[in-house]
Parts: C-alpha cells; sequence; structure tokens
C-alpha cells in the first residue's frame, strides 16, 4: 500500500484515511444487500444471520413474480424523467434570460427567485394542497410532476453558468445573422450540456427520493412513487413481508439511481471543474 500511495502522491496514513472513511460508507450498502439475499424465516429475531451463508435470490424473484413494485417504479421513473425535463427547459431559458437579457426589475426578479432558496417545502404545503385540491389534480402525474418544476436552484446554477460564456460567441452570431433565439439553441445551449447534465442528475435523484408531496398529492395505492410505496409496505416492519423482502426492494429501488450516476459522471465532474467554459 505504501508503494501505491507514493506513485499516487499520496501519504500512507491519508490513503488509510480515505479507505476507512470508503469502508464507513460503503458498510450500510453491502449490509442492505446482504439482508436482502438471505431468507426472511433466518432474519425473524436475528438479523446478524445475514453474516453467513447461504444466500438465496428468492426474494428478489418474489418482487418479479408480480406486485406492486413496478407499478411505483414506473410511476417514479416517469415521474422523475418528467420533472427533469421540465427543469431543464425552463431553467436553462431562464437561466439564459436573466444572464443575456436586459429587461425591466431583471435584478429584482432574480433575487426573488432566490429567495425561493429560503423556503422550505413545508411552509407552502397547505396553500399547494389546496391549489391542486381545487385543480383536481391530486392522484394524477401532473399533480406529482408540476409542484418540481418550481426550481430557484436551478435558475440561479444555469444562470451562473451561461454569465461564464464569452459575449463575444453572442455577437459574432448576431453578426452572421442569427436570431436571439437560434443564439441560444444553436450557439450557447450547447456550450451548457455539463452544467445540464449536472442539473439533470440533482434533479432526477432529488425527485425519485421525494417523500413528502407524493405522499400528500398520491393517496391511491396504483400512483404510489417508490419511496412512498416502500414505506407503505415496511408500516409493519418484517411482520408481513419480510425484513428480507424489505431490503431487496431497497436494493431494487436504487438500480436506476445508479444506472443514472454512472452515465453522467463525467459530466458531472466536467461541470464542477468548470472546464466547459473557458
Amino acid at each position: 500500500m505504501a508503494a501505491d500511495a507514493r506513485r499516487t502522491g499520496w501519504s500512507p496514513g491519508a490513503l488509510a484515511g480515505v479507505l476507512l472513511a470508503a469502508a464507513l460508507m460503503l458498510a450500510p450498502l453491502v449490509w442492505t444487500l446482504l439482508l436482502s439475499l438471505k431468507d426472511n424465516a433466518e432474519l425473524v429475531g436475528n438479523s446478524g444471520a445475514a453474516l453467513a451463508p447461504p444466500y438465496t435470490l428468492e426474494n428478489y424473484a418474489s418482487i418479479l413474480r408480480g406486485n406492486q413494485v413496478f407499478r411505483w417504479l414506473g410511476n417514479s421513473l416517469l415521474v422523475s424523467i418528467g420533472t427533469t425535463i421540465g427543469v431543464l427547459v425552463l431553467c436553462s431559458l431562464a437561466g439564459y434570460g436573466f444572464a443575456r437579457l436586459e429587461f425591466p426589475f431583471r435584478r429584482t426578479l432574480f433575487i426573488f427567485v432566490l429567495l425561493g432558496l429560503a423556503i422550505p417545502e413545508q411552509a407552502v404545503i397547505l396553500p399547494q394542497h389546496q391549489l391542486f385540491a381545487d385543480l383536481r389534480l391530486h392522484n394524477s402525474y401532473p399533480g406529482l410532476i408540476l409542484p418540481g418544476l418550481a426550481g430557484p436552484f436551478g435558475v440561479f446554477f444555469m444562470t451562473q453558468y451561461f454569465r461564464a460564456i464569452p459575449r463575444d460567441l453572442d455577437e459574432a452570431a448576431m453578426l452572421d445573422g442569427a436570431s436571439r433565439f437560434r443564439t441560444f439553441w444553436k450557439v450557447l445551449l450547447p456550450l451548457t450540456l455539463p452544467a445540464q447534465a449536472t442539473l439533470g442528475v440533482f434533479t432526477f435523484l432529488g425527485t425519485w427520493n421525494s417523500y413528502w408531496w407524493p405522499l400528500i398529492s398520491a393517496t391511491k395505492s396504483d400512483m404510489y412513487t417508490l419511496t412512498v410505496g416502500l414505506a407503505s409496505a415496511q408500516m409493519n416492519y418484517a411482520q408481513t413481508s419480510g425484513l428480507g423482502f424489505l431490503m431487496a426492494q431497497a436494493v431494487f429501488a436504487s438500480i436506476p439511481i445508479f444506472i443514472v450516476y454512472l452515465i453522467f459522471q463525467k459530466q458531472i465532474v466536467r461541470a464542477m471543474a468548470g472546464t466547459a467554459v473557458k
């Protein structure tokens, strides 16, 4: 390990600390995976049985044999993808407007948007619930998607990214006869792809893990998202489905998140490093 540390420029103590931190972070994930591979009867009264074989895939087979998990999974995918697309479109347009356009009260409106970062979701939940009840949008996909489109962080993030792009590009495009929208669509927007990938991943993960609003808006089991559905299945802990089955559901629910991160991890690093725009 010392030789590897010298090659990477890390001291042995620092490398050992990083490995220890990684082990502590991975331990709950490994424990959940082991529990999901054990027979439910073995785990009754002794969850330590997860450390010893035999292991089984029966809990995952129970999921695939058909219960509402697939319905909840589809709901979460639809809501998360719909929210992510809506946020990217709206925040890109708003960010471009605040960064590039001159209009009355621009600074005031931007400060008003930023104030949205300071308002907790719980503070507006009652009027939001009443509004969607009056519009008869509860237990519907629009009712689950629309609240997530209000993304002040996304507006701020895209505004700062557009501001980092040299204005010479706008001027050159307009001298070539490009309209304002064509300049935005063909010249500037492609340069923000790393930022959009980052914002998209954060939005997707936040929506996927959202629990508060789906719990309030979706009162029918067919409209549950995965987080609400799994929580409803865990109300009686291991009394009904079994601890191993519940852990298998949790692992099953985390697979899309893992895939999203694997696909977009390079874009996230590029956006955070600020190397996309020089």
